[in-house]
């Protein structure tokens, strides 16, 4: 029987040399929806700190689990298809928040399906889950210059920090990207792609 409860995974790597750096922006909404519905995170079997609890908005309540992956990024897929599967939880009722580069800084998208667009920790996940028919909430990073050196400009940016003036504009960001997700579990996917996409 599949389970009543959400999952929702912020991506990022584990360690503070990590903090703060553009591919962090799943763990710093996990982060931002951790403190909004007071949970705690502790260990799932050496993969990822997870915390479980209710949200409640206008009469309704839902369980979710809380994880962020301490696989690293190009792992993520062990720690999401653990705890899936440890607690029944179907595709369906999964909500992944993560970086794209795709997409300006501060804008959001939401997805269910289609392609990983070159980001690793949402090729993990597919291949671990045998499906990409999960929530997607892409938080936009901007990209680095392409060039010669494209892929290194690559790492470099998304491991790299934010200016000073992204960093204003940041947790109200993160609180958009919690509202977002949110969105999809409470209102559903479409509701959650009209609200936020076309901003």
């Amino acid at each position: 029987m599949a389970s009543a409860f959400w999952l929702v995974v912020g991506l990022g790597n584990p360690g503070s040399k990590y903090e703060g750096t553009r591919h962090n922006m799943g763990f710093m909404t996990a982060d931002v929806l951790a403190e909004r519905w007071s949970l705690s995170l502790s260990d799932h079997k050496g993969l990822a700190k997870l915390g479980k609890g209710v949200m409640n908005l206008e009469g309704h309540s839902v369980k979710f689990f809380l994880a962020k992956p301490l696989t690293y990024m190009n792992d993520s897929g062990n720690a999401v298809a653990s705890i899936s599967a440890y607690y029944g939880i179907e595709a369906e009722h999964i909500v992944v928040i993560h970086d794209d580069m795709d997409l300006e800084f501060g804008r959001i998208k939401v997805k269910a399906g289609g392609s990983a667009g070159g980001h690793n920790g949402i090729k993990s996940i597919d291949r671990s889950l045998s499906t990409n028919q999960y929530a997607r909430v892409r938080m936009g990073v901007g990209h680095a210059q392409r060039g010669p050196r494209a892929h290194d400009n690559t790492v470099d940016w998304v491991l790299g920090g934010f200016n000073p003036d992204q960093r204003k504009q940041l947790l109200e960001f993160l609180a958009d990207g919690a509202d977002a997700t949110e969105t999809v579990i409470f209102d559903g996917l479409n509701a959650a792609q009209e609200r936020f996409n076309g901003r």
